[in-house]
């Protein structure tokens, strides 16, 4: 049984855009965006237009873009209460500390902070600009007024700037943005609902320099701790060591080993969850000794004690009152007949399949998914909207596994 692409996200969205080198990203954010099925409506500052031309919005967008406060087209002549109205969010990617201030201080001198002004749905910055300009003090006292407002900070993230410096104040990637504007303009599959995540390699240390580990990249895991957050629930992702940015309204706890990310889980445990997902490619032996030195290369080799890791999911599915259940298998060969097995022998709701040679380090894969109805294919499609399908498919199982948990 094969399952059909997610819905469109119906949606309509105001993508705001004011002076920065980031405001390239906002072309690719609303590429995205329209590709999902929203639509995107874009206003530019006079700042934005020095960066990046209307026409390439326009046809992106598929609509004119309105820069002008004064725009006789507006209905009224009043396109900061038009432009406002019906939309479901609005979003300003980049926003620079100069527009920051002005929204923190009521200032509507330009049509975009007028639309911000006079909006009657959720507004969602993305700050953009130097590290120093960020951590300056009087930024920061804004960004504290406007959060208190109620507005939504999107970041930013740490990393190379366009000045040539390194620091935060970066603006998040379009796909980031973009998973962000679903959570606000689509239905919350997992709203209150809290989930935990592993995801990418454990590390088991032989001696100083040297470990056993599993090849994965983390980037299936990320991309269903990221599906989990836009359909509304509190996620918590257990990580092993992976050179990945964390998902927005994501919470990272970062571990190395098995027996870390084993205690990491029972710390989130206690807390309360209600669907943990498996993707982490656990390591399944330690060495049964670890050497604080490096041990030296030996002309006869040596002989390695290794002893058995825990089974994280088998103890999260053996618990007396477990959380919903969701397993991840990645095999090299007779992938359903040892996705079938593993699913039953660890008393999984629903586990994800794949192959090994398929998904490793690749941006895309093949997902089966196996729960008591059967077997759901999902074909080949980039990790986050196969996360996308099972959060879907798991939100639906779940919701019927906890109703009949209640009335049992």
């Amino acid at each position: 049984m094969a399952i059909d692409p997610l819905p469109p996200h119906a949606g309509r969205l105001l993508l705001g855009l004011t002076g920065g080198v980031a405001a390239y990203k906002a072309a690719e954010l609303a590429r995205l965006l329209v590709q999902d099925g929203m639509d995107v409506q874009a206003v530019m500052t006079e700042s934005a237009r020095h960066f990046v031309g209307t026409a390439t919005l326009q046809a992106l967008t598929g609509k004119p873009v309105f820069t002008d406060l004064w725009d006789p087209g507006a209905a009224g002549g009043m396109a900061h209460i038009e432009l406002s109205r019906g939309v479901d969010a609005i979003l300003v990617a980049p926003a620079s500390a100069d527009f920051i201030a002005k929204l923190a201080h009521g200032f509507a001198g330009d049509l975009l902070s007028a639309v911000c002004l006079a909006r009657d749905c959720p507004l969602l910055l993305a700050p953009a600009m130097n590290r120093q300009m960020w951590e300056h003090p009087a930024t920061q006292r804004n960004i504290a007024t406007l959060t208190q407002d109620g507005v939504t900070i999107l970041g930013p993230a740490s990393g190379a700037q366009a000045c040539g410096e390194t620091g935060m104040g970066r603006m998040l990637e379009a796909a980031e943005l973009a998973g962000a504007v679903h959570a606000f303009s689509r239905p919350g599959l997992l709203h209150g609902r809290r989930v935990l995540v592993t995801a990418g390699p454990t590390y088991e240390a032989i001696d100083a320099v040297r470990g056993l580990t599993n090849l994965s990249s983390g980037k299936m895991g990320y991309a269903v701790a990221r599906a989990a957050a836009e359909a509304g629930a509190d996620v918590t992702l257990v990580s092993g060591p992976v050179c990945l940015p964390v998902p927005a309204r994501v919470r990272r706890v970062g571990v190395v080993s098995a027996l870390e990310m084993l205690a990491a889980v029972k710390a989130q445990l206690e807390d309360g969850v209600d669907i943990f997902v498996g993707v982490a490619a656990v390591a399944d032996y330690r060495a049964a000794s670890t050497s604080r030195r490096k041990l030296k290369k030996q002309a006869e080799g040596i002989l390695l004690e290794c002893v058995p890791n825990p089974d994280i999911i088998g103890y999260v599915a053996d618990l007396p009152r477990p959380p919903f259940c969701v397993g991840f298998a990645a095999e090299t060969e007779n992938l359903e007949k040892n996705a079938q097995t593993k699913r039953r022998d660890k008393k999984l709701p629903l586990l994800a399949a794949n192959l090994v040679q398929d998904a490793v380090s690749s941006d895309e894969n093949i997902l089966i998914l196996f729960d008591d109805g059967g077997r759901t294919y999902l074909p080949k499609a980039p990790k986050i909207e196969q996360a996308r399908r099972l959060i879907g498919h798991a939100a639906a199982l779940y919701a019927k596994w906890d109703g009949g948990r209640a009335g049992g």
